[in-house]
C-alpha cells in the first residue's frame, strides 16, 4: 500500500520505517528540515535502539522516503497523523495545535475512500471533531483512531510485533469499511496473532490515556509504598516481590525509586484529569492527583536523602550522576527525575557531574548550567557521593571495588534499587537505595 506519515518526531519516524519494513510503500512528512534531512540519510534525530539500522535497511529498497512537502501524501490511500501533543503551557491540558495543523494541511490531498489514521494520544472527542472536518473535506474518506503502545527503547519491536491493536471507527462497527485497510497495513503482525480490538472513536481514544493513567498509578503506589517501608523499617524490593506473585497484581512495574518521567506519562495523566475536567467527570480521576504528587515528590525524597548521605550539607560536596535520559535505552531527558535532582542538588550548593552514554547532547539543551562528562571513568574521579538515577546496563555492571578506587568517599545512592546492597556494602560502601532498610 502507499502510505504517508505526517510527523516525524519519535512516533513518526518509528513508525514511518516499520512500515515500509512491512512492505509498503511510504512518504514521511515533517516541517523540520534538518530532521527531514537526517532520515533521509538514515540518521535518526534521537537514540532509539535497532532504528538506524532499519532506516538504512527499508531505504535501500526504495520504499521510504522522507520529505517536507505535504503534497507528497497525495497518492497515498492511507496517511497516519503521528505528531506531538504536548502539555500547554501553564495548563494541564493538552495542546493539539499539531494535530490541527496537520489535519489541515493535508485536507487538499486526500481523496475519495482515503483512510485518515490518528495515532498521537489526544484528549478524547478529538478523533469525532476531526471525523466531522475529514467528511467536510472529503465526503468518501473516513477517520480512525488508532492509538500507539511504543515503549521508549523498544519502540521498533513494539510497532513490528505490538501486543494489540485498538481501531476506533465511527459507530464501532466492524463492518466499517476502515477495518479492512487497517487489516490490509497490518496483515504481517495480525497473521502473527497480534489481537485486535474494534470500538468507537471515544473508546479508542481513552485506551491510551487509561493504559498510561494505570501504568503511572502502579508506579506511583509502589513508591507510596517504599515511603511506608522506609518509616517502618520494611524492605520494598521484598514487598513487591510478595506482592507481585499475586496474578491480579503481577511484579512489572513495582520497582521503586525515583519516579517516572518522559514525554508520555506526565502530560498524559495530567491532560487525562484536564478533560475530564471539561466533560463534568473530575471527581473520577481525582485520585491522578495524587498519584502525580506521588511522583513529583520522589525527586526531593532523593535530595534529602543525598544531603542525609553527606552529613547533612551538600554544600561543596562532589555528586556525580549517573544517568541523564528518564529512563535507559533513551536520550530523552523531557521531564528526566534524574535531571532535575541533579539542578536541585547544584541550587543546594553541590558541584555536580553528570554521565550519561547517550542523552548528555539533549541534557545540556534542558539545563547548560550542569557539568557533564561523557566519560565514565573521568566522572567517577573525585566524587563524594554517587546517585544512580538512569537504570544503564553499565552502570548497573559497576565493580564496587574497581569504581571504589575511583572516589573520594564511597557513598552511594541507589535510586533505581538495582544494584546488590550486600556486594556494596562488603567492598566498604555506605549504600542506600529507596524504600530499604
Amino acid at each position: 500500500m502507499r502510505i504517508s506519515v505526517i510527523g516525524c518526531g519519535y512516533l513518526g519516524a518509528v513508525h514511518a520505517a516499520c512500515m515500509a519494513k512491512l512492505g509498503h510503500e511510504v512518504v514521511g512528512i515533517d516541517v523540520d528540515e534538518q530532521k527531514i534531512a537526517n532520515l533521509s540519510e538514515a540518521t535518526a534525530p534521537f537514540y532509539e535502539p535497532g532504528l538506524e539500522d532499519l532506516l538504512r535497511d527499508v531505504q535501500e529498497t526504495g520504499r521510504l522516503k522522507f520529505t517536507t512537502d505535504i503534497s507528497a501524501a497525495a497518492g497515498s490511500s492511507v496517511h497516519f497523523i503521528c505528531v506531538g501533543t504536548p502539555q500547554k503551557k501553564g495548563e494541564n491540558g493538552a495542546d493539539l495545535r499539531f494535530v490541527d495543523a496537520s489535519a489541515e494541511a493535508l485536507a487538499p490531498y486526500l481523496a475519495p475512500g482515503d483512510l485518515v489514521v490518528g495515532k498521537s494520544t489526544v484528549p478524547v472527542g478529538t478523533a469525532a471533531r476531526l471525523a466531522e472536518f475529514v467528511k467536510d473535506v472529503q465526503p468518501d474518506a473516513h477517520l480512525v483512531w488508532n492509538p500507539e503502545f511504543l515503549r521508549e527503547g523498544h519502540a521498533v519491536s513494539d510497532t513490528l510485533q505490538p501486543d494489540r491493536f485498538v481501531y476506533g471507527v465511527e459507530g464501532g462497527s466492524e463492518d466499517d469499511p476502515a477495518v479492512s485497510v487497517l487489516d490490509e497495513v497490518y496483515a504481517v503482525p495480525l497473521s502473527n496473532g497480534t489481537p485486535r480490538l474494534i470500538t468507537d472513536h471515544p473508546t479508542a481514544e481513552l485506551v491510551k490515556t487509561a493504559a498510561n493513567s494505570f501504568l503511572a498509578t502502579k508506579i506511583s503506589f509502589i513508591n507510596a509504598m517504599a515511603e511506608v517501608c522506609e518509616a517502618a523499617g520494611a524492605d520494598i524490593s521484598s514487598l513487591a516481590d510478595a506482592i507481585g506473585l499475586d496474578d491480579r497484581i503481577g511484579r512489572k512495574f513495582l520497582n521503586a525509586g525515583i519516579g517516572f518521567g518522559g514525554g508520555c506519562l506526565p502530560k498524559d495523566i495530567r491532560a487525562f484529569m484536564a478533560r475530564a475536567g471539561e466533560l463534568g467527570a473530575d471527581q473520577a480521576l481525582t485520585f491522578l492527583r495524587e498519584v502525580d504528587a506521588i511522583n513529583m515528590r520522589r525527586r526531593n525524597r532523593v535530595v534529602e536523602l543525598t544531603r542525609d548521605l553527606c552529613d547533612g550539607s551538600l554544600l561543596g560536596k562532589r555528586i556525580t550522576v549517573l544517568g541523564a535520559a528518564f529512563k535507559p535505552e533513551s536520550d530523552d531527558v523531557r521531564d528526566s527525575p534524574a535531571l532535575n535532582i541533579a539542578a536541585q542538588l547544584q541550587l543546594q550548593g553541590a558541584v555536580v557531574t553528570v554521565n550519561d552514554p547517550k542523552a548528555l547532547v539533549n541534557a545540556a539543551k534542558r539545563f547548560p548550567e550542569l557539568h557533564y562528562e561523557s566519560n565514565l571513568e573521568i566522572a567517577l574521579n573525585g566524587a563524594d557521593i554517587l546517585l544512580l538515577l538512569t537504570e544503564w546496563q553499565q552502570y548497573r555492571d559497576l565493580d564496587p571495588y574497581v569504581t571504589g578506587a575511583s572516589v573520594t568517599c564511597r557513598r552511594i545512592l541507589d535510586g533505581r534499587n538495582t544494584l546488590d546492597p550486600s556486594k556494596w556494602r562488603s567492598a566498604g560502601w555506605l549504600y542506600r537505595g529507596l524504600g530499604r532498610p
